[in-house]
């Protein structure tokens, strides 16, 4: 190891010291942008992944690599540590530490900075970085040049992993560095020794919850609402009481027979005969589920045993429920007919959908069905149109053929490739990302790949009808169709573009392929690839989009609830 330096240890023995650290701690992912006052970090990686320990990814882009990190710590259920250099770097993290606060990733930023001295002086690439991340954060430490890192090392990897009053999410460690940036001059990549040590604090997995139904429940006509990210818990408990589920594709609840896969439509029809919801997870797709949770006639529960990141305590109007005996009794057991009642409606949906969308031509909708259907490992769900065509048209199956993914902490189309690479890398597993041709030109600069590290097996079938459609089944599409703001809302709104795809792959070194049918999209799903990375586009046309969205909902809305029920 180097010498003492007399302001401290120099910057590479305190690199090396917390690199030790977060491999002891189970941090086994690195994402990493080029820089020179972060080539401490680098260097000690470098030296830790020689020996096995831990696997660097490269980015150059830091706003890819921090979805990239993101990708990675949803993917392997573990934290995963980002190091940047000083300045505008640390910023363009901003975006995936949003994203990671909301949905409680545990992304530690390493963020390289210049020393005290330099601050305020106008140094190259100097500036306060210490709060950059604001509220985004659970916590943010600095270790002063020369300074043992040890306390603010125990600090950040508690934050991350989050306490039963605080949930684990993204934490910065800002670490300043003096000169010399560089290993000592007998140092080389393979004499340093690392020690890999079990990883418990990042091991443990929660035990399924115990849904044993007390007799004497009451009955109510009560549904369940699986947001985002909940696992099999809210499947469990609507299977256990006879509710009906309606469960958001990234929920990944939707592997049941309870599920109303057309639940979203279908509330104009029945959301009078509904007395309670429970909600698990967060609810991020539908204003229809949004005003049921909001109706004051309707009696409302949040299950929620352990700390949340994604709303404050008190801005919601559910009850807090934590105990399985207490949710239980709050929902009561299923009326005769009730779960049945809402299996024919959805069975009507079903064939409304069939009737407008049931072509071999590739609408959201059918191409939402193909993927579905065809997809057996992790799935990505783009923001924006793609995961509402989901919503709608995923249908519901008896078993998971592999997890669903989204960025639904705050629904940005940013960087939704990145995620996707980071997935694939992390599960090691075929993945797919799908998304629109907004979202994909977004983070278009993520498919550059660093040739020294093996590609991931990633499919990325971009949905391309030629700008943001979105927009036109919402408010902003019967202000277009006024005529009195001309072609703002086409210009402003839904950003035409005319991007080639074809040569952006060949560009990239990507595989590209396309399908223009329902069968053409299945096979191509199917096929073997030639490469690894691969981009699979679908042109369509989003000029009808409005019309059809709102003939579906008209049409459902006219059905009636079941006599008798």
């Amino acid at each position: 190891m180097s010498a003492r330096h007399e302001d401290g240890q120099p910057a590479i023995d305190t690199a090396r010291q917390v690199l030790a650290g977060l491999i002891v701690a189970g941090v086994r992912e690195i994402v990493l942008s080029p820089g020179s006052r972060s080539a401490p970090l680098a260097y000690a990686a470098a030296e830790a992944e020689a020996t096995g320990v831990l696997r660097i990814h490269v980015r150059i882009d830091e706003r890819s690599a921090g979805f990239l990190a993101l990708g990675l710590s949803q993917g392997s259920q573990t934290p995963v540590a980002l190091i940047a250099t000083s300045g505008t770097a640390i910023g363009e993290l901003l975006p995936a530490i949003m994203e990671a606060n909301h949905t409680a990733t545990p992304l530690l930023v390493l963020s390289a900075d210049r020393p005290d001295e330099l601050l305020g002086t106008g140094a190259s690439q100097s500036t306060d970085q210490k709060q950059l991340f604001g509220t985004h954060v659970r916590t943010v430490l600095n270790v002063p040049a020369g300074a043992d890192p040890s306390q603010a090392l125990t600090e950040a990897l508690s934050a991350l992993a989050g306490s039963a009053t605080r949930p684990g999410g993204p934490v910065q460690l800002n670490l300043q560095f003096r000169d010399p940036l560089t290993p000592g001059p007998t140092d080389t990549v393979a004499n340093q020794r690392w020690t890999e040590l079990d990883a418990a604090l990042w091991q443990q997995s929660a035990q399924p919850v115990n849904w044993s139904v007390p007799e004497g429940l009451e009955e109510r006509r009560t549904v369940v609402v699986a947001g985002h990210d909940t696992g099999g818990e809210a499947q469990a408990f609507a299977r256990q009481l006879g509710l009906p589920l309606f469960a958001e594709p990234s929920s990944n609840a939707r592997f049941s027979a309870h599920a109303i896969g057309h639940y979203r439509p279908l509330l104009a029809v029945g959301a009078a005969q509904i007395e309670r919801v429970v909600l698990f997870g967060r609810p991020t797709l539908s204003r229809p589920v949004g005003r049921l949770l909001a109706d004051p006639a309707v009696t409302t529960a949040i299950w929620q045993p352990t700390p949340v990141s994604w709303y404050e305590p008190g801005r919601r109007r559910e009850r807090i429920i934590s105990t399985p005996t207490e949710l239980l009794s709050f929902a009561g057991k299923a009326p005769e007919h009730w779960l049945r009642s809402w299996q024919e409606l959805d069975a009507q949906a079903l064939a409304v959908c069939e009737e407008l969308y049931g072509s071999e031509q590739l609408t959201g909708p059918s191409v939402a069905q193909t993927v579905w259907s065809t997809v057996n490992g992790p799935l990505l769900l783009g923001s924006s149109n793609i995961i509402r065509d989901f919503d709608l048209c995923a249908a519901p199956a008896a078993a998971a053929s592999g997890q669903v993914f989204a960025n639904r902490g705050l629904a940005g189309i940013d960087g939704t490739i990145s995620t996707g690479l980071g997935l694939a890398l992390a599960t090691g597993k075929p993945t797919v990302s799908i998304m629109g041709d907004i979202t994909f030109l977004h983070d278009a600069s993520a498919m550059l790949w660093t040739p020294a590290e093996p590609a991931p097996d990633l499919d990325v079938v971009v949905y391309n009808d030629g700008g943001g459609a979105i927009f036109s089944t919402l408010e902003h599409g019967q202000v277009a169709e006024s005529g009195r703001y001309g072609q703002a809302v086409e210009r402003l709104f839904a950003t035409p573009q005319n991007v080639q795809l074809q040569p952006l792959a060949i560009a990239y070194g990507w595989d590209y392929q396309q399908a223009s049918t329902q069968a053409e999209l299945r096979q191509v799903l199917r096929a073997p690839k030639p490469g690894k990375l691969r981009l699979i586009e679908i042109t369509a046309d989003r000029s009808t989009l409005r019309e059809m969205n709102l003939e579906l909902i008209s049409r459902i809305a006219e059905l009636r609830w079941p006599a008798g029920a």
